[in-house]
C-alpha cells in the first residue's frame, strides 16, 4: 500500500487567530514522505500546489493528530476533500491504547532514541522572521521522526514511552493501517 507520511507547520498560533479551531491557522510549511517514490516533498504555502499529485497518488495519509490538525488545516488549501483519503493517525491510536495524549517528542525518545529538532512555536518564529529553509528542515525531521515511528509500530505492534523514569511498551492496533480503504476520492486536479 502506498501511503504518505505528512506534517505541516503554520504561520500563526491560537492566540493570534482568537480561535481553536484548527482551520483558522495558515499553512507555513507542508513536508511529505511517499513510500511509493521514496522521496520526501517539502514545500512552502506558495509551492503547496507540487504536494497534490503526492497526495492523490496516496492509499492512506499518516501523521501525528493529523486527524485533528493537520488535515483540517491542509484541506482549506486543497481544491478537493481530503477526508477522502485513508487517514492513518498515530496519535489517535496512542490515545485510543493509553486513554491519553502523547508528545511526538516522548514516543519518537523512547520508541526510536530520536527526538525533534525544535518546536511549532519555534517553527513560527522561524518563519516570521523569514527563515523558510529552517522551517522546511524542521517539518521534514518532524515528517521522518513521525515515519520512523508509524513503520516501528507497524513491525512490532507498539510504542515506547517514558512514564516516569520506566520505559513502558504501548501495543497498537495497527491490523487496519495497510488494508486499502474503497475511496470515492475524485481527483480534482489535472494529472
Amino acid at each position: 500500500m502506498r501511503y504518505v507520511v505528512f506534517d505541516l507547520e503554520t504561520q500563526n498560533i491560537f492566540s493570534d487567530t482568537g480561535s481553536s479551531d484548527p482551520t483558522s491557522l495558515d499553512i507555513s510549511v507542508v513536508s511529505a514522505y511517499d513510500k511509493g517514490t521514496d522521496k520526501y516533498t517539502t514545500v512552502s504555502v506558495d509551492e503547496i500546489n507540487k504536494l497534490w499529485p503526492i497526495i492523490e497518488a496516496a492509499d492512506a495519509l499518516v501523521g501525528y493528530n493529523s486527524n485533528h490538525f493537520d488535515i483540517p488545516i491542509l484541506n482549506k488549501y486543497y481544491p478537493g476533500d481530503l477526508t477522502h483519503i485513508k487517514s492513518i493517525d498515530i496519535l489517535e491510536s496512542i490515545k485510543d491504547s493509553l486513554g491519553r495524549r502523547l508528545r511526538l517528542d516522548a514516543v519518537a525518545k523512547a520508541t526510536i532514541g530520536a527526538k525533534k529538532s525544535a518546536d511549532g512555536l519555534q517553527a513560527v518564529r522561524w518563519w516570521r522572521e523569514g527563515e523558510v529553509d529552517k522551517v522546511k528542515k524542521y517539518c521534514e525531521q518532524d515528517v521522518k521522526v513521525t515515519k520512523e515511528v508509524f513503520e516501528y509500530a507497524l513491525e512490532k505492534g507498539h510504542i515506547m514511552f517514558k512514564d516516569g523514569y520506566r520505559k513502558r511498551e504501548l501495543p497498537l492496533d495497527t491490523s487496519d493501517w495497510l488494508n486499502k480503504k474503497d475511496s470515492s476520492m475524485t481527483h480534482s486536479l489535472p494529472f
